[in-house]
């Protein structure tokens, strides 16, 4: 018998909201890598860095993202990622999807008659 696992469809999940929740943090202004974990941790989406890392890198090559490497006071210079104006686009068509698909899971979850 096969047993499913929360911990398991729980992390389907994020993974599929990932690229929407990193576009929707750097389009709000420029953002290393440490402070996009960062905003992410905070909002309870448990990611590590080497799942951010390859996204990050990933949403460059669809020139969804840009980055610039700044100086930093406190160590090595640091990679500053900033979303384009494809990458506007694609956010703002991800969050029509998103609003759609709350919507449909909302009204099918909660309306059990």
């Amino acid at each position: 018998m096969l047993v499913m696992k929360i911990e398991n469809t729980t992390a389907q999940m994020r993974k599929g909201i990932l690229e929407f929740c990193i576009l929707s943090l750097i389009s709000g202004r420029d953002l290393y890598t440490s402070e996009i974990l960062e905003a992410l941790k905070k909002g309870k989406m448990l990611v590590v860095e080497g799942t951010v890392y390859p996204l990050l890198t990933r949403l460059k090559n669809a020139d969804l993202l840009q980055y610039r490497w700044e100086e930093s006071t406190s160590g090595p210079p640091r990679k500053y990622y900033s979303i384009t104006p494809a990458g506007k686009v694609f956010l703002s068509e991800l969050q029509q999807a998103w609003s759609d698909l709350n919507k449909a899971v909302n009204a099918i979850t909660q309306n059990k008659k």
